[in-house]
């Protein structure tokens, strides 16, 4: 570690501010806040998937509670940044992404106490984003990219070889496998990997531990994807996190740092070729269904679409509810599906032009906890300074970059041919 530039007592005050971040948002759980209970997804299929499950505000109170006081919830984190700026200074970098930080899980708890209304769905937009956001002046929308992806991946998913294993293999077969695999990863560090009966999700990552849906169905390619997904990035950027010595709450991730988080993580799976066509379709139809629920459609028409597109009903089920969870089945949706798309997107621009720029010494630093990619140049600055730590579990392929450069260094030259006249030239040979 380099020589610290600041004093003891500097250090001090910045990682019991750190620690008051993390300790302050424990409480707050967004998904379990906004879960559907499994009564929903069995009264839809027993009325023959015709009517709107039963979801209103008086829902989500009496059945999803919040676990802490939100007025009293949005007043800690208010008084925490005041304190803050008081005590590291208004333009310390640190500063700013600690009051970032703090403002996020205000607008969180606001969201929260906004479910099934409106309101809830507008505060999403500010914390997730929506797809209708493009990703540069004049380019696409994130809706116009889905709608481009989906007619690509259907062409794909026809040929008979895109066409996935079957899924034979039972959760109890997964969570054995991958507790072989995690453990080897992250050695000595306690790793566990459980079934559970409690996620909406085939699997899901927490502190220490990644969570195996019971009664879900899983193939070879699954386990690479959840080891590549939920374990190197999502387990391996919390536990960097956690390491931290001083910046502790980069162990937590807010609404802004899970673009990058699952960026980097669909990011990973495609670099290490685990990914395929029927993966990238599920989660282009996430951004299609919170598209169409963007403009106006309800929960019956979103699962008739998806329905339509190929997906079987426990699937596209599965996707309408993740969209509308936290919302009513007749409002606007929650956007936090449109992160996975988002986030590849910006994360791979953002690598090809670090390579295009030999500007790679600070890549690792991007899984140094839950970052947001805008901070990543002040985190390498505090790296420098002795106040972030390198990330102990890097992901193999970043752990030596010269496969990603390799990879890299044609991206730029490649992004601007004409892929119409490419069309035009080539199609006499397919």
């Amino acid at each position: 570690m380099p020589p610290l530039k600041y004093s003891e007592s500097y250090l001090s005050i910045l990682r019991g501010l750190s620690n008051r971040i993390v300790e302050a948002q424990k409480p707050i759980r967004i998904l379990d806040a906004i879960k559907w209970s499994p009564q929903l997804r069995q009264d839809f299929f027993a009325a023959n998937c015709q009517r709107l499950p039963e979801v209103t505000p008086a829902y989500y109170r009496d059945n999803c509670p919040l676990g802490f006081d939100p007025e009293a919830k949005r007043a800690e984190f208010h008084q925490l940044e005041r304190e803050i700026s008081q005590k590291l200074g208004q333009m310390n970098p640190v500063t700013q992404i600690m009051r970032r930080v703090c403002r996020e899980y205000q607008m969180v708890v606001r969201m929260l106490e906004a479910r099934g209304t409106t309101e809830f769905s507008n505060i999403s937009q500010e914390l997730y984003g929506s797809s209708s956001d493009c990703f540069h002046a004049g380019d696409p929308t994130l809706a116009e990219l889905g709608l481009m992806m989906e007619q690509t991946l259907s062409s794909l998913l026809a040929d008979p070889s895109m066409q996935e294993n079957e899924k034979n293999l039972t959760a109890q077969q997964v969570v054995d496998e991958l507790n072989i695999r995690l453990s080897a990863f992250f050695h000595g560090e306690g790793i566990r990997v459980m079934l559970s009966d409690g996620i909406a999700s085939d699997a899901a990552a927490g502190t220490d531990y990644l969570k195996i849906r019971d009664d879900a169905m899983f193939n070879a390619q699954d386990i690479d994807v959840l080891e590549v997904h939920e374990g190197w990035v999502h387990l391996g950027t919390t536990l960097n996190g956690s390491q931290q010595p001083y910046l502790t709450f980069l162990s937590k991730g807010p609404p802004s740092s899970t673009t990058t988080q699952e960026g980097l993580a669909v990011l990973s799976e495609i670099l290490t070729l685990k990914s395929g066509p029927t993966r990238l379709f599920k989660l282009i139809n996430r951004v299609r269904a919170v598209t169409l629920a963007e403009e106006g459609a309800d929960f019956v028409e979103v699962y008739r679409y998806l329905s339509e597109k190929g997906l079987d009903p426990d699937e596209s089920y599965t996707i309408a509810s993740r969209v509308f969870r936290g919302s009513t089945p007749t409002l606007r949706p929650f956007t936090k599906d449109i992160t996975y798309i988002k986030g590849f997107v910006q994360t791979y621009n953002f690598l090809r032009l670090a390579f295009a720029s030999g500007k790679i010494s600070n890549l690792p630093m991007l899984f140094s906890g839950k970052i947001v990619l805008d901070d990543l140049a002040i985190l390498a600055d505090l790296e420098q300074e002795g106040v972030a730590v390198r990330p102990r579990y890097i992901p193999p392929f970043f752990q030596d970059l010269k496969g990603l450069a390799a990879w890299m260094s044609f991206a730029r030259f490649i992004g601007q041919l004409n892929f119409n006249q490419l069309e035009m030239d080539y199609k006499h040979l397919l």
